[in-house]
């Protein structure tokens, strides 16, 4: 029978030396994490999502703003279990390296903090939508992509430029510029030819070339 954790009952055995039985021949798996700089303090998750083959299907990441890290780290549990169900998916394994949650998760824990409870619980249902589901636990070095999304989306919440971000031909993170006659003038280094920018107007407060 396909593994499916029961709220509030036990799990007997180490999930962390065996894998599931039955696993189904199609399925995803969810590489999960979530930080916070501070704790509490700025925080986001980052979500891996693979195809039973290991080919990556999907990134997802965002900023929480000042939570926890397991706030953070359910919240990453939370989207990766939406993206399942929207999707049709009825198979998920799920891996992160908060062993906390994976026992919460697994009944082994119980939750005590009342953000944490109503997280757990989406979580919960959103399993219960799905004919088989197992988590497990690994050290952070063996999660490095989600981890990456979930720093990236912390700088991003911050204002700071992430290598994500610079490190692509013709992309700029922010420029400032001008209107005249219909024309938007840059200010500052010249951008390359092909770049690809987005326009937003703002209030004119100050002198842009000194922002």
């Amino acid at each position: 029978m396909p593994f499916r954790p029961r709220q509030g009952k036990s799990i007997s055995g180490s999930l962390f030396d065996r894998a599931p039985a039955n696993a189904p021949e199609h399925h995803l798996v969810a590489y999960i994490d979530g930080g916070a700089r501070g704790n509490p303090g700025p925080a986001a998750y980052g979500v891996v999502v693979q195809d039973e083959n290991g080919r990556k299907v999907a990134e997802l990441s965002e900023f929480l703003g000042r939570q926890t890290n397991n706030y953070a780290e359910y919240s990453g549990l939370v989207a990766a279990l939406n993206y399942a169900v929207q999707h049709g998916v009825k198979a998920l394994k799920v891996v992160s390296d908060s062993e906390l949650m994976v026992k919460q998760i697994n009944g082994q824990y119980k939750v005590g903090n009342p953000a944490l409870k109503e997280l757990h619980g989406r979580a919960k249902k959103s399993i219960a939508q799905l004919d088989y589901f197992h988590i497990r636990h690994v050290l952070r070095e063996k999660n490095r992509d989600a981890d990456r999304l979930a720093n990236q989306a912390m700088d991003r919440g911050m204002g700071k430029k992430t290598e994500a971000m610079t490190d692509q031909p013709g992309v700029v993170p922010e420029v400032n510029g001008l209107v005249r006659n219909g024309v938007v003038e840059f200010l500052g280094t010249p951008l390359p030819d092909g770049s690809l920018v987005k326009v937003r107007a703002v209030p004119r407060t100050k002198n842009p070339s000194c922002s």
